[in-house]
């Protein structure tokens, strides 16, 4: 069973344009769409899908109609007391497949609201094989809080992954190697941001950007995923470094793109699969989803993984 944590849930609402979006001009949509959703939500979408349990853990009033929605998807959803309503993400797609994303920053929670969450989460980890710690933090959530689950949760059976931004993934990688998680799963500027290096750089070069996730594997992740957008995928474990590029793709959203491409990496160990495979399939899941419009997460049906390869990949030589 997967279980993941959804700490700041959103309802996602995205705007498509028929034109390029234009600053200060009157603009029409050629469409609309909302869905409930956050990283945690999608993960848990994706692993309905694809036939895989799912637990989903996130705070949200039981009678909301964002948990309602989720539960007519076939998520198994654990509402728990809110600190107020769901945030509204807004994500503006223009015809090229560029996105602008305006995010609400959420309610303010008390510690009372992320003891609920945390407890709950440990609890159910008994039962679960992975456990997604998953997006932004609320406000008054303290930056360390998913280092502190994590190593609440090592002392469970559960593997535990974890994909944040900011303060929250600068926490966490202070805080190695004693809240070092089995997998990380960072794109190619969040990376950077915890090596100093340029992230354009490691967008273009998997070289470049298997040597920043080395330093993480080195420090006691158990696995990196690094997204790297039209440049594909790295993955880096104590065992090595592979890349697989990505397929050519008419982008449409790249909007849970990143966590398509985790769930492709999880659905690969539920499967067994080697560590190249884990890679070619995340890599396949996040280009199906960056082809598909607004939020929407790819079903197995949706994702070809032939045209993808990963092969070994020599990191670049440390500075």
């Amino acid at each position: 069973m997967i279980l993941t944590l959804t700490a700041n849930p959103s309802s996602d609402r995205t705007v498509t344009l028929a034109g390029p979006l234009r600053r200060g001009a009157v603009l029409r949509a050629a469409s609309t769409t909302a869905q409930a959703g956050g990283k945690g939500v999608n993960i848990s979408r994706a692993a309905v899908a694809a036939g895989l349990p799912t637990v989903a853990v996130l705070p949200a009033a039981p009678q909301d109609p964002f948990v309602a929605e989720l539960r007519a998807a076939g998520i198994d959803c654990r509402p728990l007391e809110p600190a107020g309503p769901v945030r509204v993400n807004l994500t503006i797609s223009e015809p090229d497949g560029t996105t602008t994303k305006v995010n609400d920053p959420g309610a303010v929670v008390e510690r009372r609201h992320l003891d609920l969450l945390a407890d709950a989460v440990v609890a159910l980890a008994a039962e679960a094989t992975w456990v997604v710690l998953a997006g932004s933090l609320p406000p008054g959530a303290p930056a360390g809080w998913y280092a502190e689950l994590v190593g609440r949760l090592r002392t469970t059976r559960a593997r535990v992954a974890v994909d944040t931004s900011e303060a929250p993934l600068a926490a966490l990688a202070a805080a190695l190697p004693a809240a070092a998680p089995d997998l990380m799963k960072p794109n190619g500027e969040e990376l950077a941001t915890l090596t100093g290096g340029d992230p354009v750089a490691l967008e273009s070069d998997p070289a470049a950007a298997a040597t920043a996730a080395r330093a993480l594997v080195d420090r006691g992740v158990g696995a990196v995923l690094v997204t790297l957008g039209g440049a594909g995928g790295v993955l880096v474990t104590a065992d090595g470094a592979w890349h697989a590029p990505a397929p050519p793709t008419a982008v449409v959203s790249t909007v849970g793109a990143g966590d398509s491409s985790l769930f492709g990496y999880l659905l690969a160990t539920e499967r067994g699969l080697p560590s190249a495979e884990r890679l070619a399939l995340a890599v396949a899941y996040g280009s199906a989803a960056a082809g598909l419009p607004g939020t929407t997460i790819p079903r197995p049906t949706d994702v070809d993984p032939r045209p993808v390869h990963a092969t070994p990949l020599t990191p670049s030589p440390t500075p």
